[in-house]
């Protein structure tokens, strides 16, 4: 299993690769975590990281979050996450890991909530082409007949209108363009689910 990190979506912006070709890039921050606890395979059954992000007052976490962190000595931090890692003993308790952790031109998924379209129909939801649009047809963007009368009942998984977006969305094997280890910011070839400030977690990938 490949470290994982969470950030933020910054923006998009064009970028010139080595051949001097322009092609869309996403710019995230990614925040800097720290190993609040390792979790080993003969104690907790799976060898894991669990790793914190993001400041946050005190006084905003309850009596045991705020425990746990005294106990690994560790400042508050808004966001827990745990990561699956092979070798957890590579890691101690208070170790802070950056955006160093990525290096240029290896390869990332990205995990977010993509962005809300509300009510959506099928034409915009599906793909569905348009009905005829000549002598007054008033069904255009209408899905037709909901199929044959055998099963008497709607079946689950077909395409209809309805909610869109809003959902946990992975995009797998973006390259890492480019790393600023010192303003914490990793530029990504292409495109990351959610909007601008939408929280993201960038993982190494793992074929």
């Amino acid at each position: 299993m490949g470290l994982s990190l969470i950030g933020k979506k910054a923006g998009m912006t064009q970028w010139f690769d080595a051949e001097g070709r322009a092609v869309g890039a996403t710019v995230v921050w990614v925040e800097p975590s720290v190993v609040v606890m390792v979790k080993r395979s003969e104690d907790h059954g799976y060898a894991a990281l669990q790793l914190g992000s993001g400041e946050v007052k005190e006084k905003r976490l309850s009596s045991p979050v705020r425990g746990h962190f005294q106990r690994a000595g560790v400042a508050p931090k808004r966001r827990l996450h745990e990561v699956r890692l092979d070798d957890p003993e590579a890691y101690e308790v208070g170790q802070e890991i950056g955006v160093d952790a990525f290096v240029e031109g290896e390869r990332v998924d990205v995990t977010g909530i993509s962005k809300g379209r509300g009510f959506a129909g099928t034409v915009k939801r599906h793909g569905f082409s348009l009905r005829p649009r000549s002598h007054g047809h008033k069904m255009q963007r209408r899905p037709g007949t909901a199929g044959p009368t055998g099963p008497r009942k709607v079946l689950k998984g077909k395409k209809m209108p309805g909610h869109m977006g809003a959902e946990r969305t992975t995009v797998r094997n973006l390259e890492v363009l480019k790393v600023d280890a010192e303003r914490g910011l990793l530029v990504l070839r292409g495109g990351v689910p959610g909007p601008i400030k939408g929280l993201l977690r960038i993982r190494k990938h793992d074929v």
